[in-house]
């Protein structure tokens, strides 16, 4: 198989090589909590025990429904936002006394999660749902009347996760997050050191566009905020002294591998590496796709040249999501096995030999 060389020069990267989309651009001073479907509100009207007073659960239609009257838009707004809507419309309703200042008091209990439209640099593209959270763990269903909540699962760094994390190329520096026809450009560099610097919490109905730098980054392939903690990889072992996969300990758990795992550290993974002399000689072929074109690429290496070379690093791959691996014996390893099966043929068919000669005497 001809060997494809990996460039051992790489380009510069350059910050936002593609440009994000034509709209107007605003800056978030501060992270206001959008409500969205799923929310849990508690309302108290002053003067009111059981008519309107109790809790409400924003629907999927983006609406709250509360007695005696019609449904109010509360997705897309703040909680401050809402309860003045509210008292208007109490007020008008006859609901809520027009002597009071204040008669609605709003509170969140509870943030549920949202679908967003991640597209860009990142390994799964698509719509996906961030800050669902299971039953047991949600605020208000085990502690009753509980006021606020946080929930960090409704952020762009775990948007960006749940789209398989950024690929190497994607430029960290000029996040694009859509809201209300608006664009923010976010700055997510320290995400890559664990810092949630410059993350905002999302509404429903947000888009996240992770532009592309056009270049491989090595420092964006680690476990991060903004990065799968760990890829699967396939892998076959059915060289010598593995027959197959089972007894090469090839298992969910071996082809589960930390994000930023190099070719090598694979091939150790899969037991590809090490054993007697006869097999040193073993080839490893990875089969890739390029994250940025979709181009499928096969690499193929020599597994003693990876061990022993001190520019490995230029000839070992970081493997990407969905990378696979196969070992290959070695032309020793090929030739034993040459010689075996002719041995095996000659011992069968020397006893039926000698037992027909000794029958035709």
């Amino acid at each position: 198989m001809p060997e494809q060389r990996i460039a051992t020069v790489a380009p510069p990267c350059a910050a936002g090589r593609s440009g994000l989309p034509l709209l107007p651009r605003t800056a978030m001073l501060r992270a206001e909590t959008m409500l969205g479907p799923g929310d849990r509100l508690r309302l108290r009207l002053i003067g009111d025990t059981d008519r309107v007073t109790g809790t409400y659960v924003i629907g999927d239609d983006g609406m709250l429904a509360l007695p005696g009257l019609d449904p109010v838009v509360a997705t897309g707004t703040t909680l401050e936002r809402l309860q003045e809507r509210l008292t208007v419309r109490l007020r008008g309703a006859g609901i809520a006394a027009p002597q009071l200042r204040a008669p609605v008091d709003l509170r969140l209990i509870e943030t549920g999660g949202v679908s967003i439209l991640v597209s860009g640099a990142v390994f799964d593209p698509g719509t996906v749902r961030a800050g669902d959270r299971p039953t047991e763990s949600r605020v208000g269903q085990k502690e009753g009347a509980a006021s606020g909540d946080t929930n960090p699962g409704r952020s762009v760094a775990s948007a960006l996760r749940a789209a398989g994390g950024i690929r190497p190329d994607a430029d960290l520096g000029s996040i694009g997050l859509i809201r209300a026809g608006t664009l923010t450009v976010l700055d997510l560099r320290a995400s890559m050191a664990g810092a949630a610097t410059g993350d905002v919490s999302l509404a429903s109905g947000d888009r996240i566009v992770v532009p592309s730098t056009g270049c491989f980054d090595a420092m964006l392939v680690r476990p991060s905020l903004v990065t799968a903690p760990g890829i699967r990889v396939y892998m076959s072992n059915l060289s010598r002294p593995a027959s197959n996969n089972a007894s090469a300990a090839i298992g969910k758990d071996t082809t589960s591998l930390p994000y930023g795992t190099r070719l090598l550290q694979g091939l150790v993974a899969m037991n590809c590496v090490g054993g007697s002399a006869m097999n040193a000689g073993r080839r490893a072929v990875l089969i890739s796709r390029n994250p940025m074109t979709g181009v499928s690429v096969v690499i193929e290496r020599r597994i003693e040249l990876l061990v022993r070379g001190a520019d490995r690093d230029a000839a070992d791959p970081y493997l990407m999501p969905g990378d696979a691996i196969a070992c290959y014996d070695s032309r020793w390893t090929n030739l034993q096995e040459a010689i075996s099966l002719v041995s095996n043929v000659a011992n069968t068919v020397t006893p039926a030999i000698l037992l027909n000669t000794a029958v035709n005497k």
